[in-house]
């Protein structure tokens, strides 16, 4: 599988719509054979009237290579397969070929993901890696095939003598050809059905694409998509009423920025890293519905199904669920009172510099268990032994890193969780713990031996240049008074006063010190 920060994000050349909006079939115009660039040039008849229905995937599952092939089997006159369409009254929708559309589109407007429609779908939100992805594709399409500039020059001037044999074969095949199209007969429900009976052959839908396509208009899979895109990109809840919208994208935004806040960026040349880790679509969905998931989480220990939950019909239960993901997140980051202030290079981050999902998703377990549970005694313990943990933490990245590659991976976020939790554990019953306890609590004894973790490689990497700045970092990092704990001091901290104010204490600063704001609010007082 292409690593996900080399997938073109084409999702802003066609533009999505509910379905609901093509209730029924019109007969009142005939269908279309072909769809040629001249349908998708600006100005074009069929461009403005194609949609993507809104349980179609996300336009963002090919490679640079995989666009470059399209448009150079497209000029070239090389065989590519049918689109397949449903008509409604107002739109032609897509059930099949939205990425060979869109490619073609992308294509015509020089826009691969970072171009102007891109922006205007995103709201000027473009990740590095979707710039980064697009002018490779740019780049790659320039050297093998040739712009859509350069071929349409061709053909407004198609009369100079100084054209060749082949550069007039190839605006002819431009010109002339076109995607066949199917039709898909029937109403909404034949459609959507047609569409799930494609999209399972060929390239098939994964279980995460259609897990969310499938429960599209439920409050989880709704909250997921607007975090993941600050509120921005198509509105998945555009079907409630302005007002609801607007309160849904301002609450994503809020969660994106804790979340995914800044960029990251390889190697790690700095401590103020994003909880979450990279915000690519296709990494973060994933760990953003299991993270709602943990904030809707009740005293039961397994989490809920998102199946589970109902239709949202008005948005207010999306906005519950975004409200409860807001809680989870304010208690390991940010200002607020309980607020840990967990910081990401120790807790999040792997021994080679990397985002760990297994212990970001771990850690968040741990705390979300602990909220549900209404466990005030845990959080007043972590933070006594918080310092010792974290020494740990640090210390034993490696074992702990490969503890968790020791087993299977849908496994290891619950493992992470047991094993954080067996150590705080340790740590407040006997005030020490060692690396053969730590494999003990993991469950591995005989499997991992303590003195032979770290594996030498010749080479400086980005993960080691990482490494070796974060280990470097901490060593000069701001710590809590209170706790002794690591101070994330971008996202999470509070001025307390030295001297209490009840007492006498003044807001100078030699009577301020800086702290987590659960050690200023909680602990202290």
């Amino acid at each position: 599988m292409a690593s996900k920060s080399n997938l073109v994000n084409l999702d802003a050349m066609i533009k999505r719509e509910d379905f609901a909006a093509g209730d029924g079939e019109n007969s009142s115009y005939e269908t279309i054979n072909n769809i040629s660039v001249r349908d998708l040039t600006p100005g074009g008849l069929t461009a403005p009237i194609l949609r993507k229905p809104d349980f179609q995937r996300e336009t963002n599952h090919w490679t640079p290579a995989q666009v470059c092939s399209l448009i150079k089997c497209y000029v070239n006159g090389d065989l590519i397969p049918s689109v397949i369409l449903w008509k409604s009254p107002s739109y032609l929708f897509v059930i099949d070929g939205g990425h060979r559309l869109s490619a073609l589109k992308a294509w015509i407007e020089d826009d691969y993901g970072d171009g102007p429609l891109s922006h205007k779908m995103f709201g000027h939100e473009i990740s590095n890696e979707q710039k980064k992805a697009a002018e490779k594709t740019r780049k790659l399409i320039k050297q093998e095939v040739g712009t859509w500039g350069h071929y349409r020059s061709q053909i407004e001037n198609s009369d100079n003598l100084d054209l060749t044999s082949e550069q007039r074969k190839i605006i002819t095949t431009i010109t002339t050809r076109g995607f066949q199209v199917q039709w898909v007969q029937g109403d909404t429900d034949k459609a959507e059905t047609s569409f799930f009976n494609i999209n399972m052959k060929g390239t098939p839908l994964d279980e995460l694409e259609e897990l969310l396509l499938r429960n599209r208009k439920k409050p989880i899979p709704i909250a997921a998509r607007a975090i993941i895109r600050a509120g921005k990109g198509h509105r998945y809840w555009s079907r409630f009423d302005d007002e609801m919208g607007a309160r849904i994208e301002n609450e994503a935004a809020k969660l994106h920025s804790v979340l995914f806040a800044p960029e990251l960026k390889r190697p790690v040349k700095t401590l103020d890293l994003p909880l979450g880790g990279s915000k690519g679509i296709r990494t973060a969905i994933q760990v953003l519905l299991d993270f709602i998931l943990m904030a809707s989480r009740n005293q039961d220990p397994s989490l809920p199904e998102i199946a589970s939950f109902a239709d949202d019909p008005s948005g207010e239960d999306t906005i519950t669920i975004l409200r409860k993901a807001s809680k989870l997140a304010g208690r390991i980051t940010g200002n607020g009172n309980g607020s840990l202030g967990l910081h990401p290079a120790i807790y999040y981050y792997g021994p080679s510099g990397r985002h760990s999902t297994p212990m970001f998703l771990g850690t968040v377990s741990l705390v979300a268990k602990k909220l549900a549970n209404n466990d005030d005694y845990f959080f007043k313990s972590f933070t006594r032994i918080r310092s010792k943990l974290e020494t740990h933490l640090i210390e034993n990245k490696d074992l702990m890193a490969m503890i968790l590659q020791k087993n299977i991976s849908r496994y290891r976020v619950s493992k992470y969780h047991d094993l954080l939790e067996g150590i705080i554990s340790k740590l407040l019953a006997e005030n020490d713990v060692s690396q053969e306890d730590i494999i003990e609590i993991s469950g591995l004894e005989g499997k991992i031996l303590a003195a032979d973790i770290i594996q030498k490689k010749p080479n400086v990497t980005d993960e080691e240049k990482s490494k070796v700045f974060i280990n470097v970092a901490l060593k000069s990092a701001i710590t809590c008074p209170i706790c002794n704990g690591y101070l994330d001091a971008e996202k999470s901290v509070s001025y307390d006063h030295i001297e209490r104010v009840r007492e006498g204490g003044t807001g100078a600063a030699d009577n301020v010190q800086l702290t987590h704001p659960y050690c200023n609010q909680s602990v202290k007082n």
